[in-house]
């Protein structure tokens, strides 16, 4: 699989990060006795509003930004069918768009009361000559998932369910009860196989000089034993808003050397009115000259 590290740092990845597990001892499952997150309903009408979008800047230690990584949560267009994630990486308006252009894009495609994926659809444009296309179908009810690669045969996992994708993962991650000092798990498909990822709520923190002002925020910490799409080393820190909204204004991904940050300029959500059309003035700016221009 011909992945760049640039497209690793970009991703950052919510849950498209690789962390440590937790250190046992003689051999013990570090995962022993952490209970499955069970989603809070009455969070679900916000972070599934049907009507989410999410623009973050990536950059590395320093501030040298590197691209861009734009997320949405949309209704399905027939409602049965339940609702839509869309991801796009970029390296648009970072210093890399010259010398290794990237624009992936994913889709995720999510349903039932626990918002589990059925679909998962990846499109990858990477430096000048590299295009990738990934399908997985997820058959919750009869434990498979189907994966094809571009047009190679089509391989069949057989996997324990009920189980989330890398994205899916993420928003229903937000969906749980945050409690410092209790974590808990979310089985996720990645690296062929099934892992139970230990979320970690690490405690409370104000975090200064958002688009959405100063907030207060849960600090929660994804660890996992995979690399999934994006084969990253290191451990990834998510900050979400302590209210219903549950935004994430920043994650850092530490690395060998320095690390990344994914900081949130543009949120649209009428849901969390208090939160909605905030964004970075200088794209604001950009915005109102484009609508000008029309």
């Amino acid at each position: 699989m011909k992945i760049s590290w640039i497209a690793v740092a970009l991703l950052l990845g919510f849950f498209l990060f690789t962390g440590t597990a937790p250190a046992s001892e003689g051999g013990a499952n570090p995962r022993e006795g952490i209970p499955f997150g069970v989603m809070d309903k009455e969070l679900m009408a916000k972070i599934y509003s049907g009507n989410e979008r999410f623009r973050y800047d990536v950059s590395y230690t320093g501030g040298l930004k590197l691209g861009e990584l734009y997320l949405s949560v949309e209704a399905a267009e027939d409602i049965k069918n339940g609702y839509v994630i869309h991801a796009r990486v970029t390296t648009d308006n970072g210093m890399f768009s010259k010398i290794y252009p990237i624009d992936d894009v994913h889709v995720t495609k999510v349903r039932g009361p626990k918002r589990l994926p059925y679909h998962y659809e990846i499109w990858q444009k990477e430096g000048y000559n590299y295009e990738s296309h990934r399908v997985f179908r997820f058959r919750q009810n009869k434990g498979l998932i189907l994966y094809q690669h571009n047009d190679k045969p089509v391989e069949v996992f057989n996997v324990k369910m009920p189980i989330q994708n890398e994205f899916s993962s993420f928003f229903s991650s937000r969906l749980m009860d945050f409690v410092p000092g209790q974590p808990f798990l979310v089985p996720t498909f990645a690296d062929e196989k099934r892992n139970e990822v230990v979320v970690m709520v690490r405690g409370r923190e104000v975090v200064k000089k958002t688009i959405l002002g100063d907030v207060d925020t849960m600090v929660v910490e994804p660890i996992m034993e995979f690399s999934g799409l994006y084969d990253k080393r290191g451990d990834t820190v998510i900050w979400y808003s302590d209210d219903e909204c549950r935004v994430p204004v920043k994650v850092n991904s530490k690395l060998v050397l320095g690390s990344l940050t994914a900081t949130l300029v543009s949120y649209h959500n009428p849901a969390c009115p208090e939160y909605d059309g905030a964004m970075l003035e200088k794209y604001r700016k950009e915005a109102e000259i484009f609508a000008d221009e029309r």
